[in-house]
């Protein structure tokens, strides 16, 4: 038997898995095409991926178009209720049936030869049908759905691999870290408007990354936001936290007061109107804990979903910040290419002025135009500047992932710590990206239909 070729790539991915031990990661990761079509079949083609949040397909033929990949998906609610995720490409010819980013409609008909599917994905009909189908099964020539749907606190995923886990399964500690800034309000959330998006020449796994929690570039690069008021915790407080590896490949961080007596923002900054609505029966007391000394909350679902709960304001000197949450995907667009798709999530049951007030405050800060985003941008695009250089290459140049490592900075693992998952104090620590890297390698390197056994090195 002939043995596979070597790739460049699967020189990357052996020196990914050798080099986490010792914090080190190869700068190609960031612009080897290779490994980014690799990732096309292996991550996205495997992983569930989120697409939508309930509150955008609420009513019976509610749809929006979405992406696994680079592959465009209808995500529509059903005549009986249901959420189904088609592929958006008719059985005919292949042609894209879908042709707005969202709407209300009964039936998608293809534009080439009229072939109509309903909100199941059924085939239903097309021209002439007799003379050029006639005997023709319908029920084996409907659109291709997605492997497996669900949804978790209206958050809905989907993925292609039949194989893959349960999602709950999947989300494994992450699930629980969910409930505490989901499940506070027995009324749920709603996304406000629809989703900004906006494209940067960077990696997508530069947003996953920071998303599980890189805040030690939060008093270099956002520094102007503590000097114009927007965020109302001292930069050194704010670092006071931990971060969790909550399973593998999901982490988050959290900013938190040691204590619920200590004085600054408790629940993320919310209301204190709005807190008093809170149903924390839904939550444990370890969760309700959490969620009360917390300042700020930022977190990776593997491979690129990321949300942030924290208080902001647009305009420190006529608005005191309020809790803002964010949800956002970073859609690949290639090796050097991402799309970023934010939205804003609100509790239902705030006041109109509530909901307007988080909007904009969101919108100053964690939008396209806002004064954080402006700020990663940059360096996102030169880090896929690097991962894709000659130089890189032929010096086999290494990234540093090291912070928190044994004897390396002041993190230290907390022992004690109630939620699931490996845990450390402070936020001065990157094993939340190594935790990343790791179930990442995992994934690229594994076998189809197999998935590697949940394990941290920390």
């Amino acid at each position: 038997m002939t043995q596979a070729k070597s790739t460049r790539a699967d020189a990357l991915l052996d020196e990914l898995a050798t080099g986490l031990v010792d914090g080190e990661i190869p700068a190609g990761l960031f612009g080897n095409q290779e490994i980014y079509d690799l990732e096309l079949r292996k991550i996205f083609g495997r992983c569930w991926v989120y697409l939508a949040h309930e509150s955008e397909v609420e009513a019976k033929g509610d749809y929006v178009l979405r992406k696994i990949g680079e592959d465009n998906f209808i995500v529509i609610r059903d005549e009986e209720g249901g959420v189904n995720v088609l592929f958006d490409a008719c059985r005919h010819r292949g042609v894209q049936v879908c042709r707005a980013d969202s709407g209300n409609t009964s039936h998608f008909r293809c534009p080439y030869h009229g072939w109509t599917y309903n909100a199941k994905g059924d085939l239903v009909g097309a021209p002439l049908w007799r003379n050029a189908f006639g005997g023709m099964s319908k029920e084996s020539n409907g659109l291709s759905k997605a492997a497996r749907v669900q949804s978790y606190h209206g958050l809905i995923f989907a993925t292609l691999d039949p194989s893959a886990p349960p999602l709950e399964k999947y989300l494994g500690g992450m699930a629980w870290y969910l409930d505490l800034l989901f499940g506070l309000n027995e009324h749920g959330m709603e996304v406000v408007g629809p989703p900004q998006r906006f494209v940067i020449d960077a990696n997508w796994k530069s947003g996953s990354e920071n998303f599980s929690g890189d805040d030690y570039h939060l008093g270099t690069l956002h520094r102007s936001v503590w000097e114009i008021g927007a965020f109302p915790v001292p930069f050194r407080e704010n670092m006071m936290g931990y971060h969790i590896q909550a399973a593998p490949g999901h982490s988050l961080s959290f900013s938190m007061a040691p204590t619920e007596d200590e004085p600054g923002p408790k629940f993320f900054g919310f209301p204190e109107e709005l807190v008093e609505t809170f149903n924390t029966s839904r939550i444990s007391d370890h969760q309700l804990d959490i969620a009360r000394r917390s300042r700020v909350m930022v977190a990776n679902v593997f491979p690129n979903f990321s949300m942030l709960a924290l208080p902001m304001t647009e305009d420190g000197a006529h608005h005191a910040p309020t809790g803002v949450v964010t949800i956002r995907m970073w859609q690949p667009h290639g090796a050097g290419q991402v799309e970023i798709w934010n939205w804003f999530c609100v509790y239902k049951n705030m006041t109109p002025e509530q909901k307007d007030r988080a909007y904009r405050a969101g919108l100053g800060t964690f939008s396209m135009g806002g004064a954080f985003e402006m700020d990663d941008t940059e360096p996102w695009i030169t880090v896929s500047r690097t991962g894709r250089s000659v130089a890189a290459d032929l010096l086999d140049f290494k990234l540093n992932y090291q912070m928190g490592m044994e004897g390396v900075g002041i993190a230290k693992r907390v022992e004690d710590w109630v939620g699931p998952g490996v845990a450390y104090w402070t936020r001065y620590e990157e094993g939340v990206q190594r935790n990343l890297y790791r179930h990442y390698a995992d994934i690229m390197r594994a076998e189809p239909g197999t998935w590697p056994k949940p394990a941290f090195d920390e």
